[in-house]
């Protein structure tokens, strides 16, 4: 076995060191739990275990601090905080599955990621249990695919479903920093867009591919159901540092995610959206290629000109430059600058009829040409203006 990386180890140490001093100040663990998702033979169960003030120490001793404060509360809002969480690496968590128990530990980012084999859980979403000895124990969601379900979605997360313009460093700072997380606004027509597939489709599953840290994992979810987008388990990556090197290649996390999502649902056909900013449409045709049986179709919001600049430095897609080979692929592949064009081109692709409104018709494209322009009804966009961006939610 080769020797890790001296990042890794570097990294270990560090965290070891913080996490021991933060134990000796009295801080416990807090377990957050991320939604999962299985089939009749598996499940996956996913959450996070990081140090916490709050938490329980093992001792009799209350923590060293009460509730949150008004501070607490207000630093909540904005994304800052969970960069610079200190995650609790190798403890104990125990996983109930109704009358099983089974034990793992975290890993060195303090992750969970247990695979679970034959639950005997039936398609729909159930709940399990994580416990940690310096924890309270905490419910997680899981959702199990039904072996008759035929279609899916993958989504991308960033400049897919929210406008982030990452992973520019100085705007994904001032995005993570400074901006509060009410003020994150998400691509128009795409929470639209997905709620009307699966209203056709019902139990038909949605999950978010992205390679964005775990660390956010709460603030996204809370950003999905404020905005409106289906449930559905989140697949992000750890930014740390690994064996092989100081970082961690996201299109490595997305390609394997894909296929092994493949693997674990081999009769679900899979709609697969993303954008241009960055490598989806590469990724999305390899794998297409390689999968044609289970791709129904491709999906790739177009960025405007300033969003592209601000994602990878030049005025033009990285798919302009060096074209995804998408001309000989069986299956649609769409192109539009939101949720409400790509609908347009989805719907007689997916048999989902005319759609609502006027003057939202239009035929499927197939290719990945020139886009020709964004017609969004008027009326939306007065409604996407008038949401309301401050508004609280229950879990912040």
């Amino acid at each position: 076995m080769s020797r890790p990386h001296v990042a890794a180890l570097v990294h270990d140490a560090w965290s070891r060191r913080v996490s021991g001093r933060l134990r000796e100040r009295g801080w416990g663990t807090r377990i957050i739990a991320h939604q999962g998702y299985g089939s009749a033979g598996f499940v996956r169960v996913l959450g996070r275990v990081v140090m916490d003030r709050h938490g329980r120490n093992g001792t009799d001793e209350p923590p060293r601090r009460g509730g949150p404060t008004l501070r607490d509360l207000e630093a909540e809002k904005r994304w800052w905080r969970d960069f610079i969480g200190a995650p609790a690496m190798r403890v104990p968590v125990s996983v109930t599955i109704g009358d099983r128990v089974l034990d793992t530990r975290t890993d060195d980012s303090g992750l969970i990621d247990l695979t679970v084999r034959s639950p005997g859980l039936p398609p729909g979403v159930h709940s399990v249990l994580l416990s940690s000895p310096d924890a309270d124990d905490v419910a997680a969601e899981v959702v199990i695919i039904g072996a008759t379900q035929r279609l899916g979605i993958i989504s991308d997360i960033d400049d897919t479903v929210l406008s982030t313009s990452l992973p520019r460093p100085l705007v994904a700072a001032w995005n993570t920093f400074v901006r509060e997380e009410g003020t994150r606004r998400a691509v128009p027509g795409m929470a639209t867009l997905y709620r009307e597939i699966r209203a056709q489709h019902p139990g038909l599953p949605v999950l978010y591919l992205s390679t964005g840290s775990w660390n956010i994992a709460p603030n996204l979810a809370r950003f999905l159901r404020r905005h409106g987008f289906p449930s559905g388990p989140m697949l992000l990556t750890d930014w740390g540092p690994t064996n092989t090197g100081w970082f961690r290649s996201g299109q490595q996390h997305k390609r394997s995610s894909l296929h092994r999502l493949a693997r674990e649902f081999p009769q679900v056909a899979w709609i697969l959206v993303g954008d241009d900013g960055q490598h989806d449409p590469k990724l999305y045709a390899e794998f297409a290629a390689a999968r044609p049986h289970q791709v129904k179709a491709i999906a790739i919001r177009q960025l405007s000109t300033g969003e592209q600049v601000l994602s990878h430095g030049l005025p033009v897609a990285n798919d302009d430059l060096v074209p995804a080979p998408t001309e000989d692929l069986p299956m649609p592949v769409v192109r539009g600058a939101d949720g409400y064009e790509l609908a347009r081109l989805l719907r007689p692709i997916l048999g989902l009829g005319a759609g609502p409104g006027p003057g939202r018709g239009g035929g499927p494209r197939s290719g990945m040409g020139t886009h020709a322009g964004s017609a969004v009804d008027e009326l939306d966009d007065v409604e996407d203006e008038l949401e309301d961006p401050d508004e609280e939610d229950e879990d912040a």
